[in-house]
This record gives structure tokens, sequence and C-alpha cells, in this order.
């Protein structure tokens, strides 16, 4: 009777393992699947069909101001926002070592051109007495050698002098061209370093837009062509035209660099840096049948990155990023990085992440 009552012990403890393996099996799965509604996207049409890109203002002129020199800030002429003229005094850096040589190469300048002085008017009374035969063809030829020696050292000297002019130009940094400090990097006790930013320096009468054309969109935009850009924080439009496009986009992913030049009504108030949307007149010829639409919903947010969640062929998430095109009501554009047909993810029970098992619902 104990040998028997330790056997069904011994089962029933191996039933409760068996169980409870069971359960946790099933539990996991369950915690793998996730139930989604999906749908399979077909391409849309889009009304007011047109080109439509997104854009940013920047200025058709900037440049970065920095410093060859390595020295001590003595002062700072400007400040962020302040506008400047071309050749006005902008920042002024320590330059005692420079003057120190700048008068020791005018010192050798001095010296050299008297030397060289000395020299040529030799030369010319050796020319005198080799005429009237007093002086032999080696004198008269070491006199002319040491002539154009003296001669010689008067150009080493005053490009030393160059040399020394161009650095102390890196100590007292004016504007290469007029318009508006919109960064200033630098402070009055500072120590400035070679290629160290000092300024940003932006041309801020003088603007236009910077955006990427799709592939798709390329054959109907041509340099020259009139676009209405929409400035979305001042909620009015302006005029533009689009002054540069790149032939190539084989350094970016697919895009094509495009520059419009605008004619702002009121250029104070737009500032380099702003959100634009730009919209062609173009009617894009068989287009339609390219696009595809999918529901604001479906789209999924990480930082600056837009995508969505697909259904693999061995039904799991898969997030793909996708670039954004227009609204269209409660639906939006996919310029790409989705294919027509794929089946995107609507919604879901839980939270998703790649590689999640899926269980499609129709509800």
């Amino acid at each position: 009777m104990a040998t028997n009552k330790k056997m069904i012990l011994a089962i029933g403890a191996v039933v409760t393992v068996s169980l409870l393996t069971s359960c946790s099996s099933s539990e996991n799965k369950m915690a793998e699947e996730v139930v989604a509604r999906v749908e399979t996207y077909q391409p849309g049409e889009v009304s007011g069909e047109g080109v439509f890109l997104s854009g940013v203002v920047s200025a058709e002129q900037s440049a970065v101001i920095s410093t060859r020199m390595m020295g001590f800030v003595k002062k700072v002429y400007v400040k962020q926002g302040d506008k400047v003229r071309q050749g006005q005094l902008l920042i002024a850096i320590n330059s005692d070592d420079l003057n120190a040589k700048k008068a020791q190469a005018q010192a050798m300048l001095m010296e050299a051109e008297a030397a060289a002085k000395n020299a040529s008017r030799d030369y010319e009374r050796f020319q005198k007495l080799y005429a009237l035969k007093s002086v032999s063809d080696k004198e008269l030829e070491n006199v002319a050698l040491n002539n154009t020696s003296m001669q010689a050292k008067v150009q080493m000297a005053r490009q030393g002098l160059n040399e020394v002019r161009a650095m102390l130009a890196y100590t007292n940094i004016t504007a290469p061209f007029s318009g508006v400090i919109t960064q200033k990097m630098i402070e009055e006790g500072s120590t400035a370093a070679p290629g160290m930013p000092l300024f940003s320096l932006e041309q801020t009468d003088r603007l236009e837009v910077t955006a990427s054309v799709p592939e798709n969109y390329i054959q109907y935009i041509k340099v020259g062509d009139s676009v209405r850009v929409e400035l979305k924080t001042l909620s009015r439009a302006t005029m533009g035209i689009i002054s540069e496009l790149s032939p190539s986009s084989s350094m970016t992913g697919g895009q094509y660099a495009m520059k419009i030049t605008i004619r702002p009504e009121k250029k104070d108030d737009i500032r380099t840096g702003m959100y634009v949307g730009i919209h062609l007149d173009q009617k894009i010829k068989g287009q339609s049948e390219n696009k595809v639409l999918i529901d604001l919903a479906s789209v999924v947010n990480r930082d600056q990155l837009t995508g969505v969640y697909v259904v693999s062929d061995n039904k799991q998430a898969l997030l793909r990023w996708a670039r954004l095109g227009k609204k269209v009501g409660d639906k939006v554009e996919v310029l790409s990085g989705l294919q027509p047909k794929d089946v995107v993810v609507r919604n879901a029970d839980r939270k998703l992440h790649n590689g999640i098992k899926l269980v499609i619902s129709n509800k």
C-alpha cells in the first residue's frame, strides 16, 4: 500500500507539472500573439491633383565665420540678431605677437631694400668701369650676381611682411557680406582656436526654399516653373520660382534637391528655418494609379520618423519607415516606403513591435 501511494503521488506530480507546463506554454503563446485589424490598401485617387511638397526656408547666402589664429578674444562688436554691412568689424583677437612679427618683418624689409639699393649702385658703377676696361669680366659678373641676390632678398622680405599682414587679418575679423548675425558662438575673454566657429551670418533679404522632389514627380518639374509657397506658421502664401533642380539623386536616396527663389510680400516676418508647403500647378497625368493612401490612425511616430506596421508573409508585425505626403480627409498619402496591396495594421489590441505574431481579425 505504501508503494502504491508513492506511485499515485508521483503520477499526480507529473500530471500537475505537465498541466502547469501546458498552461505556461499556452500563456507564452498568447503573450506572443496580438489581435490586429488590418486593411489591404489599394492605390487611391488624391483630390486636387498636382504636386505638393514640403520644404524649409533658408538664406541664399550664408557663412560660418571662423579664424585661423589662436588667441585671446579682446572684443566682440556684434551680438545675435545684429544687422551688419560688408567689411564691418565683428571681433578682435589679441595680436601682440603678430604685431611684433610685423615690426620685425618691416625692419627686415628696410634692411633688404637698403642693401639692394647699394648693390644696384655698385652694379651701375662697375658697368661704367667695365666699359672703360678698368674691371675684368669676373668682377662685373660678381657684382651683377650680388645685385640680383639683393633684389631677391627684397622680394623675400616683402612676402614675409605680406604673410604677417594676412595672419593679422584673422585677428580683426570683418563681415564678408551684408546680412544678419544669426548665431554668436564666442564671448569676450574666451580663447579662439583655428577653425573654431565664431559667428553665423545670413543674407536674410534674399530667401529661398530648399526641398526634395520624389522620383515619380521629377519629370513634371523644371527650372523656371512658378510655385505657390504656403507659409504654415504665418498662415499665408507667396509665390516663388524654381531656380535650381539637381539632375541626380544618387547621393540623396532617390530624392532630387530643389531650390525655390521666393519674393515675399512681407519679408520681415519670414525667418530662415520655417517649414513651408510647396504647391505646383502641374497636373500629374497617369500618376493617380501609383498613389497609396492610408488611414492616419495607422501612422506610427518615433521621434522625428514616421512609419506603419505591415503584415509579413509569416504574419508577423514589421515596421516600415514611410515618407508621407498631403492629408486627404482622414487619410494621408504615402510617397515612399509602401507598395500598393501591402497589408497595413490599422490598429491592434496591444502595443506592437517588430517580429510579434499577429492574429488577423476582420471585426
